[in-house]
């Protein structure tokens, strides 16, 4: 693939997946939040590892879901984040490669290794995940492929991989880079945890560089210090071109061009598991956006491609996303 004509570039922490069912009792035990992401270390992450029941393995990360979401609607896109030269980082890379979406970043030759997610799902289909990050701690600023972002309408930003300072560097290079080629930058919050370390480089982030901005109900209110929904969502307001907030059975409120959508959620006859679900709703949005629709029916994408995901295990499409929004009269 060349350069031309990329829909999206999504820059994040390049990560394997490890999903396995599990009762609640099991996350009082291991100390883990329900819903939430937690860092660990190596030595925790085998020995969670080893303690999870039957699992299923494939190559995740927030931004890389999302890349597959837009491959699966037939978008075009490319992706940047670092892995290790081991199994896991070619499992990765052959992953992301397979279905169409263009991964050229070095690999690392020494340091940690390719990262892994641990997603324990309870019965409620709510996923928790302890993530060891690994070699994604290792992307900077010269992993940046500004030929790249300069090709692509968007660069996707995921907010998980704002921990490490020279990421951030390398987040706010890309962000210039694609400004200074007449592009868009998206943002994805991520994780209300996530936004409480990093609040205040992540109002300048969202103020000074993000166009688009993706966020869940608590992420929102977490990067606004308020409790009130409507408050969050004014907050934002004048800080960005499009806010697409998405708050689970209630749907999604996509604020753009001083207008605000209501986007219904789709519904789903059983949620198995949330895993990916704000990330597919990121490439339905995004997809649509690339292709100039109206803001309402982007929302609608967004909200069938997580419909989707929520309804079978794992954070990848199991359905041709391009088939569904087609039957659905949305493309």
């Amino acid at each position: 693939m060349n350069s031309a004509g990329i829909d999206v570039v999504g820059i994040g922490n390049a990560i394997v997946d490890v999903i396995a069912h599990a009762e609640e009792p099991f996350l009082a035990a291991e100390g883990l939040a329900k819903g939430t992401m937690t860092l660990i270390d190596a030595e925790r992450a085998e020995l969670l590892y080893q303690k999870m029941g039957s699992a299923i393995e494939s190559s995740g990360g927030s931004a890389g879901n999302t890349m597959a979401g837009i491959a699966s609607l037939g978008g075009s896109g490319g992706y940047i984040g670092k892995v290790r030269d081991d199994l896991l980082g070619e499992v990765f890379r052959h992953d992301i490669t397979a279905i169409g979406v263009r991964f050229e970043t070095p690999a690392a030759t020494a340091g940690p290794g390719t990262a892994r997610c641990l997603i324990t799902v309870t019965p409620d289909g709510q996923r928790t995940m302890a993530t060891y990050l690994g070699a994604c701690v290792e992307l900077g600023p010269e992993d940046i492929d500004k030929p790249l972002i300069a090709a692509a309408r968007v660069t996707y930003l995921e907010g998980y991989l704002f921990d490490p300072p020279r990421a951030q560097q390398a987040f706010r290079g890309a962000a210039a880079a694609a400004h200074r080629a007449g592009r868009q930058v998206a943002l994805s919050l991520s994780d209300p945890f996530c936004v409480g370390r990093h609040r205040a480089a992540f109002r300048e982030l969202v103020a000074g560089d993000v166009d688009i901005l993706f966020a869940n109900e608590a992420e929102i209110c977490s990067l606004y210090e308020t409790d009130n929904f409507e408050a969050a969502a004014a907050a934002v307001r004048g800080h960005v071109a499009v806010a697409a907030l998405t708050r689970s059975e209630k749907g999604s409120l996509v604020i753009a061009q001083g207008d605000a959508h209501v986007v219904p959620a789709r519904p789903v006859p059983h949620v198995v598991d949330t895993t990916g679900a704000g990330d597919l709703y990121a490439a339905g949005f995004l997809y649509g956006l690339t292709r100039g629709l109206p803001f309402a029916t982007c929302g609608a994408l967004g909200s069938l491609c997580a419909a989707e995901i929520i309804g079978h295990m794992g954070a990848r499409p199991e359905m041709s996303l391009s088939g569904l929004a087609k039957a659905a009269g949305l493309i």
